[in-house]
């Protein structure tokens, strides 16, 4: 049996940035983060630019959008 992954570094506060997961109690969500990392390439440009992050911040927030993804297969139809 899988063993569901400890996100210990994800918090949601309902009264903090709209309820969604955020990283260490801090006004940055997960969506931002995984925004930021689809941004940059450079893991150090990300730091130098997001000093409070941290390395498990990240993996954490990467795991947790692995997570919420379900095994589903998608198809998506595009439109010319």
């Amino acid at each position: 049996m899988a063993q569901i992954p400890a996100f210990e570094r994800i918090t949601v506060e309902p009264g903090k940035c709209g309820g969604k997961p955020c990283i260490r109690g801090m006004r940055i969500t997960v969506r931002r983060v995984l925004e930021i990392l689809a941004t940059y390439p450079d893991r150090d440009e990300v730091f130098r630019e997001y000093p409070f992050l941290q390395e498990e911040d990240l993996r954490q927030a990467l795991g947790y959008a692995a997570a919420a993804v379900d095994d589903d297969v998608y198809h998506f139809h595009r439109v010319a």
